[in-house]
């Protein structure tokens, strides 16, 4: 931890310390759900079966690679903050409030239906995140990359929920 704060400190943002700490907490649990999420929607790429197969396969790595993209975006602020992103599998699997079911490989319709859970349960703690980073926070900067992201789960949680209908 005390690296961490000397860290912060050389950052002048404008934000306290402790505003940048919880601030860069919450990127950090973000990014574990983006990764857990990037390597869930991977998976399903490289294992899907079905009549569906071409479409899923091709529309599974479109939505990893905005995952990607995402990740990206939010480790980079966390930089911009003073913060250092976690970055090992092992850190994501311990911050993400996602969850996997290893050794498992479910029918198409269930790898839709569990991605669109997983969407929609990180666009209900962007929105909890949204309102501390501009409420407890005053980081309008970081709300606006929260705003964005949820922005981009919105879409796909669409997405997969009209493959749903």
């Amino acid at each position: 931890m005390h690296t961490i704060t000397k860290t912060l400190e050389k950052a002048h943002t404008g934000l306290t310390i402790e505003a940048r700490a919880g601030i860069i907490e919450r990127l950090n649990t973000l990014l574990a759900d983006e990764h857990l999420l990037y390597t869930k929607t991977r998976n399903y790429h490289w294992n899907v079966t079905g009549i569906h197969f071409a479409s899923l396969h091709a529309f599974f790595e479109e939505h990893y690679n905005r995952l990607q993209v995402m990740a990206d975006a939010i480790a980079e602020r966390t930089r911009q903050l003073g913060g250092t992103p976690i970055g090992t599998m092992a850190e994501f699997s311990q911050e993400s409030r996602l969850s996997e079911n290893p050794g498992t490989v479910p029918a198409a319709k269930d790898m839709i239906a569990n991605l669109l859970d997983d969407h929609e349960q990180i666009i209900s703690t962007l929105r909890k995140d949204i309102d501390a980073c501009t409420e407890e926070f005053g980081d309008e900067g970081t709300a606006d990359l929260l705003t964005s992201t949820m922005g981009s789960h919105d879409e796909m949680a669409w997405m997969l929920r009209a493959h749903l209908d």
